[in-house]
């Protein structure tokens, strides 16, 4: 018996009951490999970024499928072409992306929360629970990203979403209606791939989305009250943002469904 035939039983008959199939396993393996030297090559990860965006879009691509996957890579379509826009003026902002990419951290707290989603999207008992919180918080990562590079792209005003004063571009807790707006059509985005390539219908589509843009506009409190004052970093606010997407989006599924 050859070593991938071996592997292939093995995978079978481990995770068959939790409905993963072998052809899906290395499906994944596939093209979330692929896809993690993409990421690398256009310089959006380094090589700690594409190995742990590896790790947990194989997750997201065995526990959810395809449809998974589309999510996180219109995730990745929109991080990579908003920190694009007005590069330069990010530059002089000192906000801009590393030229490196995004580095292990940074890609952890946007899609562990998914990607334990995922995971328990593969009960029969939590699936809709499971697949909506992970769509929720891939909303909220795409939001988050969306709003915060087009925002500094941008002359619009920003304001500190505590007190509304104005502040300056880049300001932990700022936000602008061009931004908010931006990072508002980048969760829609996300949630539309969700139903189109199956993952979701369209009332969980939307549950999703209004959970993604309720993380969004947390990621802005906690950095206002938290990062601001340098009480936790940036991933810790990332993460906690992308949480509170997959909590109020459960909430959502009791109360609406």
């Amino acid at each position: 018996m050859s070593l991938r035939n071996g592997l292939t039983i093995a995978i079978a008959a481990g995770l068959g009951t939790m409905g993963v199939t072998a052809s899906r396993l290395w499906l994944a393996v596939l093209i979330t490999v692929a896809f993690a030297a993409l990421a690398y090559l256009v310089r959006a990860v380094d090589l700690s970024g594409a190995a742990v965006g590896f790790i947990l879009t194989f997750i997201l691509f065995a526990c959810a499928g395809p449809g998974g996957f589309a999510a996180v890579a219109t995730v990745f379509a929109l991080a990579w072409a908003s920190t694009r826009v007005g590069y330069r003026r990010k530059q002089d902002l000192g906000t801009a992306e590393k030229k490196s990419g995004r580095k292990a951290s940074q890609i952890a707290a946007n899609l562990a929360v998914a990607a334990v989603g995922a995971i328990a999207g593969m009960s029969p008992k939590w699936r809709l629970f499971g697949l909506v919180a992970a769509a929720a918080a891939l909303a909220e990562a795409a939001a988050d990203t969306v709003s915060s590079e087009i925002g500094q792209s941008t002359n619009a005003p920003v304001y500190l979403i505590t007190n509304w004063k104005l502040v300056m571009p880049g300001t932990d807790g700022g936000i602008s209606l061009v931004g908010s707006l931006a990072g508002i059509a980048g969760a829609a985005l996300v949630c539309i791939v969700c139903n189109l390539a199956h993952l979701l219908n369209r009332e969980q589509a939307a549950i999703a989305l209004a959970a993604g843009v309720l993380g969004m506009f947390a990621d802005s409190y906690l950095g206002a009250l938290l990062e601001r004052r340098q009480v936790v970093g940036n991933d810790t606010v990332n993460f906690l943002s992308t949480l509170s997407a997959a909590v109020a989006a459960t909430v959502l599924v009791v109360v609406l469904t």
